[in-house]
């Protein structure tokens, strides 16, 4: 039988915190996690125990990833948006259970599937899921890029909040 290193895992499996940007940016408002991750990159500093990743709408592979593999993060953070019937921009964290049904497009993190395995990697992995989400205003019918003014100013109020819970450093200044 293989025995897998842990050094031969990819790094979203051996860093204690992986955080992940979902969605999609062809998608209006539904790129709001995707737009985090490049705003956090571009304005702070992510600490060594921190994955940042831009999965964009391929996270239910990655998640089925963690759920096989021998070693994943402890904590995982999920930035999506998602229609919750609150103000659009409005920024809030919801427990994984409470991820709306609907479904926004086919590789959305909204699918029973997708939440499925973001409840197994919590109650049988032992991997505390943390979902931050914004409110979006109304998705378009067809590609249109770019995010309205009311999502686009949560972006930094959500990169923000990844600070305060220590999953971003401000970057260092030099004088």
């Amino acid at each position: 039988m293989w025995e897998i290193e842990p050094s031969d895992l990819p790094e979203f499996c051996r860093k204690p915190t992986l955080v992940l940007g979902c969605g999609n940016m062809l998608f209006g408002d539904d790129g709001f996690g995707c737009a985090v991750v490049e705003y956090a990159e571009a304005h702070y500093e992510v600490p060594e125990a921190v994955c940042l990743l831009d999965v964009g709408t391929g996270v239910r592979k990655l998640l089925f990833t963690l759920c096989l593999s021998t070693a994943r993060p402890q904590r995982l953070i999920i930035l999506d948006a998602i229609d919750a019937g609150r103000t659009p921009g409005e920024v809030f964290e919801i427990n994984p259970s409470q991820i709306p049904v609907a479904k926004l497009d086919d590789f959305s993190l909204h699918q029973l599937p997708t939440s499925n395995l973001l409840r197994e990697l919590q109650e049988m992995c032992g991997v505390e899921v943390r979902v931050l989400a914004c409110q979006t205003g109304p998705l378009p019918e067809q590609i249109s890029q770019g995010l309205s003014k009311e999502v686009s100013d949560a972006v930094p109020i959500a990169a923000e909040w990844l600070a305060r819970e220590d999953f971003l450093r401000p970057h260092k200044t030099t004088n």
